[in-house]
């Protein structure tokens, strides 16, 4: 027998009644009755109230002792009088009388309380990470995250795909975000670099001719935090799979995401067949290519109401004839809806960086009118239009923005999410996925005014090789894709471009020479030089897939040993200084501060 424990600490019910049983756990709570002393023990399983008699010669010991140290106890189970039964306990039908306990491990005062989750300073919390992983809803959502692969693993195994490992030390990339670096001893003056993913890497496993391949695939990536990307490090499920077309990969993954959702979450699936969303389409309507289709609002292009001569609207019209975009969001009956409504929408706008957004209200006496700030530039039949266009109604509201195309899409994307969650129209007990597909194979760089590759550089464009405009390529499409739910990108993927050829004249176009694609992707390029088959995958974040199952709002409450916002481990310390030593060894030197 197992001199710890005999049960854990959600085993225990009535059917133990009367049983000599022996507990291990973590002091969670004390309660002190005078007479009686109730403790609630702890462990991974779940909680057992224990109680302690003052006659007991241990009771002045337990008494004193420190929540959070470690016990192990030895008692009888009894069963609870029925009024004091604790449903919301799975051992809350019996509780155990303490014979006697001995202490395995004692706890210094603590920095922050275990049995609360009451939110705590980032810094706290993640110094004494190893306390904070004791509470309650982070351990769950850490057992949530292990179920979770596991699941996801086991699913994989049934659909005929083999997990192989891939580095970790590997060839820096010029693309994609910026890399950490790691000096090599053997080879003085070069250095590794963490994989940003196990892209290059997945491709040469279909060229040596494996069918299907994944892994739970650590990626590094020297980026800034954000509420759904940890700064340095994440995981991913990184999948290929040779002789493909871009539907087959969206079959694979729905199957997988749907089964993943229902067996984790209650939450409603909007859709089992996920929607096929162009990347134009997503950035008219949504203003972003992450929509969330939770939302019902929708946005429209307007620019060419204001070219008319019976709009008088004259800052918009200006602004339109020298480029500019404008876009209206409607809201759905609310014109009873007070002044403060509207004007909060437009000063929170502002606060964004925008320049405000106009609105009014559609109304109809003997004739169609608009009230509202803007609503006497424009004339009945531009009104009928602007409903025609936006399938408004009388009784509705229209927000508009203008300007530069990038920004009227920021605000309108940030405006409609906004009105959305101030007219409570999102249902926040479901999933919303969806495909946003057709991207773009280059865009241009505002700031230099180059050509870049705008997703994925290995991407195959699509149509047929022959016809291809290269001359034009920002009309170029590519056979990428991401899968979004509920507003989040969770991942991205695409069918490679497989043939040598191409990807040099791709490659051109960005402004890369053939040697400087030889040089970077060597081992990429004279692989697909050997016979390689048509290709494609995706790589879905598992740190967000376990924050939506896990209803929260941010990627830390779901990663076991996360940095803070400065790329900081609080409770190992690092990153920290290394000593000269360790420095000559790899022929480095650090320059003096400033």
């Amino acid at each position: 027998m197992n001199k710890y424990r005999t049960h854990n600490c959600s085993e225990l019910n009535k059917a133990n009644s009367g049983q000599e049983i022996v507990l291990s756990g973590w002091i969670n709570k004390k309660r002190d009755h005078g007479n009686l002393l109730f403790i609630d023990l702890r462990d991974n399983y779940g909680m057992t109230q224990c109680i302690i008699d003052k006659s007991n010669e241990s009771f002045k010991f337990l008494e004193k002792i420190q929540l959070e140290s470690v016990i192990k106890i030895n008692g009888k189970v009894v069963k609870r009088s029925v009024d004091t039964i604790n449903s919301e306990l799975q051992t809350g039908e019996i509780e155990v009388n303490i014979d006697k306990f001995e202490v395995l491990g004692t706890c210094k005062e603590l920095p922050m309380p275990v049995f609360s989750d009451q939110e705590y300073a980032e810094e706290i919390r993640l110094k004494y990470r190893f306390l904070d992983l004791r509470r309650k809803k982070i351990h769950d959502n850490i057992i949530l995250r292990s179920k979770v692969i596991s699941f996801i693993r086991n699913e994989m195994f049934k659909l005929d795909f083999l997990e192989f490992q891939t580095p970790i030390l590997t060839s820096s990339s010029p693309e994609g975000a910026r890399d950490f670096l790691v000096p090599s001893r053997l080879n003085p003056g070069k250095f590794y670099a963490l994989p940003q993913a196990p892209q290059q890497f997945k491709q040469l496993i279909m060229v040596s001719g494996f069918d299907k391949y994944f892994q739970i695939a650590p990626c590094f990536r020297d980026e800034d935090a954000r509420a759904d990307r940890s700064p340095g490090e994440f995981y991913q499920l990184d999948l290929e799979m040779s002789f493909v077309e871009q539907e087959d990969i969206f079959q694979v993954v729905e199957k997988l995401i749907v089964n993943v959702f229902k067996n984790f979450s209650s939450k409603k699936l909007v859709y089992e067949k996920f929607p096929r969303i162009p990347y134009d389409e997503s950035m008219l309507k949504y203003g972003s290519d992450k929509p969330d289709l939770r939302n019902p609002l929708i946005i429209s292009d307007l620019s060419d109401i204001f070219t008319r001569d019976d709009v008088t609207f004259e800052i918009f019209k200006k602004l339109v004839k020298s480029g500019s975009k404008v876009r209206c969001i409607v809201t759905k009956n609310t014109k009873e809806r007070p002044r403060s409504f509207f004007d909060n929408i437009d000063k929170w706008a502002k606060e964004q960086g925008a320049s405000g957004l106009a609105y009014f209200t559609i109304e109809k006496n003997e004739n169609l009118s608009a009230k509202g700030p803007v609503g006497k530039f424009f004339s009945e039949e531009a009104l009928e239009e602007i409903m025609k266009i936006t399938e408004a109604e009388v009784g509705d509201s229209i927000f508009f923005a203008c300007g530069k195309i990038n920004d009227v899409e920021k605000i309108t994307s940030q405006a409609r999410d906004k009105i959305a969650k101030d007219l409570n129209l999102i249902d926040e007990n479901t999933f919303a996925f969806c495909w946003i597909v057709d991207y773009p194979m280059f865009e241009k760089n505002e700031v230099t005014n180059k050509i870049e590759f705008s997703h994925n550089p290995f991407s195959m464009p699509q149509g047929d090789i022959k016809d291809i405009n290269f001359d034009n390529p920002l009309d170029i499409k590519a056979y990428q894709y991401d899968i979004v739910c509920n507003g989040i990108e969770l991942s991205s993927g695409a069918i490679r471009n497989h043939v040598p050829e191409l990807m040099y004249k791709l490659f051109s176009i960005a402004g890369y020479q053939k040697e400087q694609v030889d040089e970077k992707f060597s081992g990429m390029i004279n692989a697909l030089s050997y016979g390689a088959p048509p290709h494609g995958g995706i790589a879905p974040g598992i740190d967000r897939i376990v924050m939506l199952l896990a209803n929260e709002k941010n990627i830390r409450e779901v990663t076991m040993f996360p940095m803070n916002q400065n790329a900081q481990d609080l409770m190992m310390n690092a990153p920290s200084e290394v000593n000269v030593e360790q420095l000559n060894e790899l022929g480095l030197a650090l320059k003096p501060k400033k």
